[in-house]
């Protein structure tokens, strides 16, 4: 994997610009934060972004692929501002989740969602290296 970087641009926080890769293609739908029964646990968005995160993980391992294998996520957010207000606590739970995995990633504020009660969906790219 290969970390594209252009000289003299800041270094991104928390997400790669973008990635070069060889291998096996590996595309996750849209994963939003409910349980194996399809029910939302909580309305915390933190907490539906760490079930999402954990919904993703079990997708890309029947794929024998794991979460350094990311190269891309797309998140789609209900409400930037409550995404904006669990940055912090955000971060933990990414990184709970995922370890060190700093995909090229896009963020999205959308009208709604599919699922009633969802406060975020995530899509998700990854490559299994050759």
């Amino acid at each position: 994997m290969k970390i594209l970087q252009p000289p003299g641009w800041p270094q991104p926080k928390g997400y790669s610009n973008g990635i070069a890769v060889k291998g096996t293609m590996v595309f996750v739908a849209g994963i939003v934060g409910w349980n194996e029964k399809e029910e939302f646990e909580t309305d915390n968005f933190a907490e539906q972004a760490r079930q999402a995160l954990k919904n993703i993980v079990a997708v890309l391992a029947e794929a024998d692929a794991r979460p350094e294998h990311i190269t891309r996520m797309t998140w789609y957010l209900g409400d930037i501002e409550e995404y904006n207000a669990s940055l912090r606590e955000l971060g933990k739970v990414y990184q709970e989740e995922l370890g060190k995995v700093y995909p090229a990633m896009t963020g999205i504020q959308v009208a709604g969602f599919v699922e009633d009660g969802a406060k975020l969906e995530i899509e998700v790219t990854a490559v299994i290296p050759d």
